[in-house]
């Protein structure tokens, strides 16, 4: 199954990120803690090269913490400064930003000795439905960006002031132009950062249930009730469906219905604590 999904608002946010990048000191880029790998957009490539940046392991909540431990000392042994959050509690806010101001500490402290309070200002990038408006709303306490459950809501610039010495500018979530791993396409798909309007879902959540009933067998027994012994992912896929009462007349699967079902599951937390890639070392 081929996935691809490259709106035209995408490539006019890259030209846009481009044209600010002048605008800022600093990049908070965020990534999903299901698939973070996944999440790197090699589309930013330019921009990292040109400013300092702070990774956001984002939505850990949704994972072990073991895992994006993991994940952090992986990315922090090549040198990237990483912090873990959860946007949704707001608990994380200090640390995200205690870790901005020391990549910045250098041009605050030159403006602090000329009695000047320097604002940091930071653009915040990543895939579509990372869960970059939730963590811009945490850091600022209170409803300021526009969110939703689903990839592409933010679409124009958007500056927001916080009250503490700094300056985020968000942007539209931004897909690659082309997904080269095949893998990385099914996990962006899975975590919700393409839409599911131009997937097959029931292809999608075929092959997504083939990967658990080989990796994690026990999250669909346990969240669905079944026998998954001896069965190919189809046969698991029509007993879920079953489980479910997703029949139609003449006793027919629908299968829509389950494969939405699935993925809901899946993305509301449902199946559990579950991440879908871990670092090569692991």
């Amino acid at each position: 199954m081929i996935i691809q999904w490259f709106p035209g608002h995408m490539t006019k946010a890259l030209r846009q990120m481009e044209a600010s990048l002048s605008k800022v000191d600093s990049l908070i880029y965020v990534l999903d803690g299901r698939a973070p790998f996944s999440c790197i957009n090699k589309q930013f490539e330019p921009l990292i090269a040109k400013r300092s940046v702070l990774y956001v392991i984002n939505k850990t909540d949704m994972v072990e913490m073991k895992d994006a431990l993991a994940w952090k000392a992986y990315f922090e042994g090549l040198g990237m400064r990483t912090v873990l959050t959860d946007s949704t509690a707001g608990k994380d806010a200090g640390k995200v930003l205690s870790a901005l101001y020391d990549i910045n500490r250098e041009k605050i402290e030159r403006n602090r000795a000329k009695g000047v309070q320097y604002l940091v200002k930071a653009m915040v990038i990543g895939m579509p439905n990372t869960g970059k408006s939730t963590l811009i709303n945490s850091l600022a306490k209170d409803k300021r960006t526009v969110t939703g459950n689903r990839p592409g809501v933010t679409r124009g610039e958007q500056w927001i002031r916080l009250d503490n010495g700094v300056v985020l500018l968000d942007t539209p979530g931004t897909l690659c132009h082309s997904i080269e791993v095949e893998q990385t396409a099914f996990n962006l798909a899975y975590i919700g950062c393409i839409r599911d309007a131009i997937l097959d879902t029931e292809g999608l959540v075929l092959k997504f249930i083939e990967q658990m009933s080989e990796s994690k067998p026990e999250v669909l027994v346990k969240r669905y009730g079944i026998d998954l012994e001896g069965k190919t992912p189809l046969e698991i896929y029509e007993s879920i469906a079953v489980s479910r009462g997703f029949i139609l007349k003449r006793r027919e699967i629908d299968y829509e219905r389950t494969a939405s079902a699935v993925l809901d599951d899946f993305r509301k937390g449902r199946m559990g604590k579950l991440i879908l890639e871990l670092p090569k070392n692991e």
